[in-house]
């Protein structure tokens, strides 16, 4: 069974910096692909995810946290339009936010932040670990990225749209 793997806090604003294709490569015994530069990685040999932890803490550079998904749950996602009816263009960025545990509970959807006035982030739907929302391409909408942990309780990592749909490309081609 393949693997997604996400590094959270990584390659931002100089903070814990370090080169996903090289660590793709010290990897290469799990058949690693990189996707771009913010610690996106498929991993496409079974592999447990204890060993694969491992793994990876060993071979940073730094502690990182770590969100390790099954592949499937990321096939699934681009299976269904989680965005049908919802704002696009230029000015919108399609995401989605992966919580380091499921939540039983969440607060009702659509959450819009800010609250009043018009939205900068809006949160459109929860699926297990998955949320799928959209949000402005404005800097303060990134501040708002930053509550996604206090409000759901856990640590999560955010992935443009697109990264998710190259995440599902790969595991795409290893099934062939």
């Amino acid at each position: 069974m393949a693997r997604v793997v996400l590094l959270r806090g990584v390659n931002v604003g100089g903070h814990k910096t370090f080169r996903p294709s090289i660590l793709a490569r010290e990897l290469s015994d799990y058949d690693v692909v990189n996707i771009g530069a913010a610690g996106t990685f498929v991993i496409r040999k079974p592999v447990s995810q204890k060993t694969l932890r491992s793994e990876l803490i060993r071979k940073l550079p730094f502690d990182a946290e770590l969100i390790i998904c099954d592949g499937n749950d990321f096939a699934k996602l681009v299976s269904t339009d989680p965005f049908a009816g919802e704002a696009s263009g230029p000015d919108i960025v399609r995401f989605v936010s992966v919580l380091s545990k499921s939540k039983h509970s969440s607060p009702s959807m659509p959450l819009r932040l800010p609250s009043e006035g018009d939205w900068l982030l809006k949160i459109i739907a929860a699926e297990r670990e998955f949320l799928f929302g959209v949000h402005r391409r404005q800097m303060k909408a990134i501040g708002y990225l930053n509550q996604i942990d206090k409000i759901f309780g856990v640590p999560a990592t955010t992935r443009n749209w697109n990264t998710i749909n190259a995440i599902a490309r790969v595991l795409k081609r290893e099934e062939c």
